[in-house]
Formats: C-alpha cells, sequence, structure tokens
C-alpha cells in the first residue's frame, strides 16, 4: 500500500484536452514499444538487407521511439527457436538473411542493446520459450533444437514447438536464457502470450503420452491442472536462472489480456473472451505474481473501452486488484487504430489517449507498452502529436521495483554551474545494483520552491556528466536554480546536491 501511494504522490495535475478532464502527468511511468523481428514485421523490414540498410532501419525506429519520449523496447530476440545475436547453442535466425544458420556478419540484438541505451531505453530481450518454427515444412538449420532433439518437438496446427511436458525443455530454454544474460547488457528478459500454443481448430495438443508416463501426483482427469503446473515449472525455473545469472536483470511477461472469464470462474473478470490463459494457454499468471517469480506484467489489453466481451476499462481495473505488488503495465493495441477501421473507437483520435489516462488514474497500473513500432511511422489519427504535446510531452522515469532493490546511490560530487554550463562528478559505488547510471537535473525559478515529485520541473535525465543550458528566453532574465541527482539500474534516487544558479 506504501508503494501505491508514494507513485499517486509522485505526479503533477494538468490540463488534457484529449479527454477533458484533469488527469495527472506521472513522475515514473513505463513506455514500452514491442519490435516484432517474427516474419520480419517490424524489423528487419525484409530478409536479406545489407548490414548497413539493417542498421539504419534500426536507428529510424529507435529515433522514432526516442521523439515519443519512450523509455523502453522490447526487442524479438529469439522468435522461433534461433537468434538474433552471437549464439553457440541456437543458429542464427532466418528473418536476417532468409537463410536459417547464416551469419548476418555482425551482431544485431549487441547493436540495439547499444543504440537503446543511447537513448535512455531500457532494453528488454523478448523471447518465446517453446515456438520452433511457424510452418512445419520450412527449412531449418541443421543447428537447429528440432535436429538435436528430435524427441523434444511436436507438431501442432502445422507448427513445430518444443514439448512443455518435457522436463529437458525446461532446462533447455533456461540455458539459453542464461546465456543471454550473462553475456549481454540487458535490462530484462521478457516473455509474450505464448506457453501453450493457442487452440488450432479444437485438436488437442500432443502431450497425452508424457501426461500417462509422468502425471506427477495429478489424477487422470486433471490433465489441465497438470499442463499449468508444465508452464509453472519453466517461469519459475526462468525466474531462478535470471536473478542467479544476474540479479539486475528484471523478468517480466506479457499475457493474453484475459485470465479467466467470470462465467466461469467468479473470480475471473466480467468479460466473455473466447480465449483465456487459465483454460487455454494453461497459464496461471496471477499465481506467478503472488510467487514472486516474476518482476512485472503486461497484459494485452488490445480491446476498445466499451468493448462488449472485453471491455478495456473492466479489464485494467481486473488487473489493478491482482498486481500483488509487483509492477503492471497495459499492452495497447497500436496496429488497431485504422481511419478506416469498421470499429468506431479505433476511428477516433480519443481512443489511445483515453487507455492512457485511464491507466494514470488507476492506482496499480504503472504504464503502458505498444504494439508493434513500425505502426509509429504511419498515420495514427494524430496520436503521435498528442503523445509529443500532451501526454508523453517530457522525459518519465521507469519506476523502482524496490523488491529488486530499494537502495539509492550515492549522490552526485562537485556539482557546479560554470557559465552556462553544469558539471559533476560520478558518485563511487560497490556494485553493479548500485551504480549511478543516469541523472535527473532539476529546474526551478528563483524564489520557487523545488518539488521533486513535479515531473515539469525535471530539466532533463542524461548519462552525461555535465550539460550546457542553451536556453533562450524572451524578455527579461531571470535566475534559474539547478539541482541534479544520480539513478540507479532501478530507478532510485540519490539525495539531491546542492543548489546552483544560473541567469537566463
Amino acid at each position: 500500500m506504501n508503494r501505491i501511494i508514494t507513485l499517486l504522490l509522485l505526479t503533477v495535475c494538468i490540463s488534457s484536452a484529449a479527454c477533458g478532464q484533469k488527469v495527472m502527468k506521472p513522475k515514473y511511468e513505463f513506455r514500452g514499444v514491442w519490435v516484432a523481428t517474427v516474419n520480419n514485421i517490424d524489423w528487419p523490414s525484409k530478409t536479406g538487407l545489407l548490414v548497413d540498410q539493417q542498421k539504419k532501419e534500426a536507428i529510424e525506429l529507435l529515433d522514432m521511439m526516442q521523439k515519443n519520449k519512450m523509455n523502453a523496447v522490447f526487442f524479438q530476440a529469439r522468435p522461433c527457436s534461433d537468434a538474433f545475436y552471437k549464439s553457440d547453442i541456437e543458429p542464427w535466425s532466418k528473418y536476417l538473411s532468409g537463410k536459417p544458420g547464416k551469419d548476418p556478419g555482425y551482431d544485431p540484438m549487441q547493436f540495439w542493446i547499444e543504440e537503446s541505451h543511447k537513448r535512455g531505453l531500457e532494453f528488454h530481450a523478448w523471447i518465446n520459450p517453446f515456438r520452433i518454427a511457424q510452418n512445419a515444412n520450412e527449412e531449418l538449420s541443421t543447428a537447429s533444437v528440432a535436429f538435436k532433439h528430435r524427441d523434444w518437438v511436436v507438431k501442432y496446427g502445422n507448427k513445430l514447438y518444443l514439448n512443455p511436458a518435457i522436463p529437458e525443455t525446461h532446462e533447455y530454454i533456461a540455458s539459453v536464457v542464461k546465456d543471454m544474460v550473462s553475456r549481454y547488457d540487458l535490462d530484462a528478459i521478457h516473455i509474450d502470450d505464448y506457453f501453450y500454443p493457442y487452440p488450432e481448430g479444437g485438436a488437442d495438443f500432443p502431450d497425452n503420452a508424457q501426461f500417462q508416463a509422468n502425471p506427477q501426483g495429478f489424477s487422470p482427469n486433471n490433465k489441465a491442472d497438470w499442463r499449468r503446473h508444465q508452464v509453472d515449472e519453466i517461469i519459475s525455473l526462468l525466474s531462478k536462472t535470471i536473478k542467479e545469472a544476474k540479479p539486475t536483470v528484471k523478468f517480466g511477461v506479457s499475457p493474453f489480456g484475459v485470465w479467466r472469464n467470470s462465467n466461469v470462474d467468479p473470480a475471473g473478470s466480467n468479460t466473455r473472451a473466447g480465449v483465456t490463459n487459465y483454460d487455454d494457454l494453461y497459464a496461471d499468471v496471477p499465481r506467478w505474481l503472488r510467487n514472486g517469480w516474476i518482476d512485472y506484467l503486461t497484459p494485452q489489453i488490445y480491446w476498445e473501452v466499451g468493448h462488449k466481451a472485453a471491455d478495456y476499462k473492466t479489464l485494467i481495473d481486473w488487473w489493478n486488484n491482482h498486481a500483488y505488488d509487483r509492477a503492471i503495465y497495459i499492452g495497447h493495441a497500436l496496429y488497431k487504430i485504422d481511419r478506416n477501421s469498421k470499429t468506431r473507437a479505433w476511428r477516433a483520435s480519443s481512443e489511445m489517449p483515453k487507455q492512457i489516462n485511464l491507466t494514470r488514474t488507476t492506482p496499480n497500473i504503472q504504464g503502458s507498452a505498444f504494439y508493434s513500432a513500425k505502426h509509429f511511422k504511419r498515420d495514427l489519427v494524430g496520436l503521435q502529436n498528442t503523445l509529443q504535446s500532451d501526454l508523453y510531452n517530457y522525459t518519465a522515469l521507469i519506476p523502482p521495483m524496490p523488491w529488486l532493490d530499494k537502495e539509492p546511490p550515492s549522490g552526485v560530487r562537485n556539482f557546479k554551474a560554470k557559465g552556462k554550463k553544469l558539471v559533476w562528478e560520478k558518485p563511487e559505488y560497490k556494485n553493479r545494483a548500485d551504480e549511478p547510471i543516469r541523472y535527473i537535473v532539476y529546474k526551478y525559478k528563483e524564489g520557487t520552491t523545488l518539488n521533486i515529485n513535479d515531473a515539469e520541473m525535471v530539466y532533463m535525465i542524461t548519462t552525461d556528466t555535465e550539460v550546457r543550458i542553451n536556453e533562450k528566453n524572451h524578455g527579461r532574465k531571470h535566475h534559474y536554480n539547478f539541482r541534479v541527482s544520480a539513478l540507479d539500474r532501478f530507478n532510485n534516487e540519490s539525495e539531491l546536491s546542492q543548489e546552483e544558479s544560473i541567469k537566463l
């Protein structure tokens, strides 16, 4: 409860033309964007591009995120038991060159990590745990797990999957994740909504042999709970693997937006979704939050406000009530915005601002994520302008995670104003968790009082230890005061520096 109150206090109330009511602009707010690589959805735009072309497209997407004041990117680094990074475990992805296993000539994920961090974006490596191939007949690299361990592979709906019911597949996926976390400067590992796959034409997933051979104490008529146990096991194992390899790396999941419908379970949401996490994907998501296995959840609530079967407001309220002291960010259907949509809400410029503002007035919801990146390049009925001029017209910090680390870093040293330049020294630190990696520069007019909870007093967030104040105000000159604080990897904030003044 104290965390909720703190987050509510760290806000500033402003007027929003988009919804005509007072809303809160938070200093702490997650703003993520998914970059899908499977089927070349977002990046690269097609296979076989030259390295410079791939990098150019990546920079364009990242610059666009920075312009829209995003602060995190979910990069799909492992779409189909393959790799967008240098791996000795899995082959290079075919979505880079068009040929599975072919070296692209550079390390795409390393490039994305470096360029994301330059722009103040957290990098969340997005993986799909069990998928091997989108088409069972497609060409696979000879280094694919499908050839190394044929007995782990099942075909379902003309796709190939690692069988979640085989414990060795869990260990294999954990080894892939451990390798990624150990060798790369990741901020998080991110899993999407594919656990057991979505139902295909009423066919049962082919894991009956494993159930009969190893029911693990579950009765013959309780196969659904047995499946949920398999998914629980992989989530728990990945959580342990990540934290043991590098405790500063977060673990997040973006499940389907509905856990269960209330007509099936009174504990579920007042929805009538045709598919649910619990009953169809065998994912008991709230259990993962209760047990502290994951650090954040990003439910994909891809329906509009007022949807008859799955109302956006109903669902964010349900997840708000099932946060269990972990971070909840809402996944938004950016791809549905279209002036020619058959659904009225998705033709309206007010729908997405309305959804964002609803998250801001829901206590346990700490931000938003948008699917997917390429859609920011097209006409979104004015959304980009609304973000840049109103909703996201300032830089926000990703909320801290006190269950991982709540100790602030040391304050900056030797902070001084030299003409119109501010300089300081990086604080000392003992370990990776305490290392100051960014700084907040606050600006406020002389004679006023600094309120660090007022997002509009944040002049900039920077990785540098010196900044030049280039502002020119029309009219009379005034003295402005500046103070600086340090941020660690979890956005814990240090004590403030002393005050320095510059005349502008």
